[in-house]
């Protein structure tokens, strides 16, 4: 699913919202976590995830391509952690589902 399907789902879920309100709403919700992971912070919606990043030190790769030695700088990257009720729904047998 991307976000315009998201957007569309909103809009039919809650037909007195109009699209561009549920776009609104995503694009606020969306735009928030990005702040709290940029500030270092974790978010955590309960039943869904938390989000939260890791720094990754720099280190030495390799180009696969050719071989050849490159550096690859630190980074902070985005993490995912499911939460239980997710995992729980999403390994059901199929019984309400």
């Amino acid at each position: 699913m991307i976000k315009s399907e998201l957007v569309q789902k909103i809009a039919e879920h809650y037909p007195d919202l109009y699209q561009r309100d549920a776009e609104n709403v995503v694009n606020a919700i969306l735009d928030e976590i990005i702040a709290a992971l940029s500030r270092g912070d974790r978010v955590e919606i309960r039943g869904f995830g938390a989000f939260s990043v890791k720094k990754r030190d720099a280190r030495m790769g390799r180009n696969p391509r050719t071989g050849e030695k490159v550096s690859v700088s630190e980074k902070v990257v985005p993490v995912f952690k499911a939460g239980k009720e997710m995992r729980i729904r999403l390994n059901m047998d199929g019984a309400d589902a």
